[in-house]
Parts: structure tokens; C-alpha cells; sequence
């Protein structure tokens, strides 16, 4: 099923737009989220940020009131040529950085100087990962991480030892090259509803 992500505030709104298109939703909770299944054959489930599982009453405002940030927790986004790092404490942001580090781009030219050329990427590519490695074994703490960017770049990242207590949660988040915008985003798509749905119309 497709995944869209629902900022809490908009779920109560987002589920009676469900309603409107397919019919009064039975509620349920199973495999720890929220299910929907409309009288058309459409469904839904939402599920609660941080890979909390749920298991409590099959209703929206229940489901909300589990919608509480860790203490402590990260936003990791690493592209080729940049990164951002945040840690909040539930919904404030404590510290951030957000670089950006030079990484050529793909050549057309072939032999030994496209090599050359790919050798020297590589090296500006490590360079760049390191560099956000140091910074967010600075930031982050052992604890949930939402990552997002290059899967390759981020797993670069926290193969670095002292990441070791950084466990990533979902959703994966795709973003262009990391800027103040993009981690601002970023940090309010780590804090929404994961809403998985299946519109009966588009099957």
C-alpha cells in the first residue's frame, strides 16, 4: 500500500476525507497500528512515529494521545557533497549542523583519466562522510535516529564506531541535498503518522 505521512493534527481531518470518499471506516488495531476498512473494500493503517507499537483502543483521539517524542532522539540525512545532523529533545531541537563538502560530479572521459577522475571522487566522497560522521557522534545519542538521503552515504556514516548506539527507526526519508529548509522538513516528517492506504478505486 502506498505510504503517506500525516502529521498528527491532520489524522482526525485525514480520516474523515477517507470517509467521505469511501464510506464510514470500521476501526481496528492489529500488528501494532491503527486499521481502517471502508464498506467499498478500501483500508487503511496508521502507524505511530518512532516504530512505537500500539495496541490500546481503536480509535483516533486514543491513538493520538500515544503520539509523544523520545526524550531524546536524532535526524540523520547524508547526501554525496553534504549533511545535516540534529538532536531534540522531544519536540526541541537542541543542537544541529549542516554541511557541505565538494564531490565532483560523473566525467565522460575514459582510460586512465577516468580513473583518476573516479579515484579523486571517491576520496572527496569519503572525505565528506567523515566529516559528517565527526559530527554527529558530537550531536547524536544512543537512542531512535530517522535517516534520510543516499542509503549508501548514511550506511558510510554509521559504519563509524562511535555511532554504534544509534538505532535507525522509520520512515526513510528522500530529500535533496541537505540544507536548513530540508532538515526542518525533515524533522517534522520523522514526528508524523506513517498512513499506509488502499484506495479500492485505484486497485
Amino acid at each position: 500500500m502506498p505510504l503517506v505521512l500525516v502529521p498528527p493534527q491532520r489524522l482526525a481531518r485525514w480520516v474523515a476525507n477517507f470517509e467521505d470518499r469511501h464510506g464510514p471506516a470500521s476501526l481496528s488495531v492489529s500488528d501494532g497500528g491503527l486499521r481502517g476498512a471502508a464498506p467499498d473494500g478500501s483500508r487503511f493503517v496508521a502507524r505511530l512515529p518512532f516504530e512505537v507499537s500500539y495496541d490500546d483502543a481503536p480509535d483516533v483521539d486514543s491513538f493520538l494521545a500515544r503520539v509523544v517524542p523520545p526524550g531524546s532522539w536524532g535526524v540523520l540525512l547524508v547526501r554525496k557533497g553534504g549533511f545535516a545532523v540534529a538532536r531534540l529533545e522531544e519536540e526541541r531541537l537542541a543542537e544541529h549542523k549542516i554541511g557541505r563538502r565538494h564531490v565532483q560530479g560523473r566525467t565522460k572521459a575514459g582510460g586512465q583519466s577516468q580513473q583518476r577522475f573516479a579515484r579523486r571522487r571517491d576520496n572527496q566522497a569519503r572525505q565528506a562522510y567523515e566529516a559528517a560522521a565527526d559530527h554527529a557522534a558530537r550531536i547524536l545519542q544512543p537512542g531512535p535516529v530517522v535517516a534520510g538521503g543516499d542509503r549508501g552515504a548514511v550506511e558510510e556514516v554509521l559504519a563509524d564506531p562511535r555511532l554504534r548506539g544509534v538505532v535507525v527507526v522509520g520512515p526513510w526519508l528522500a530529500v535533496p541535498d541537505p540544507r536548513r529548509s530540508v532538515l526542518d522538513a525533515a524533522i517534522l516528517d520523522a514526528q508524523a503518522l506513517q498512513v499506509e492506504v488502499d484506495n479500492a478505486e485505484v486497485r
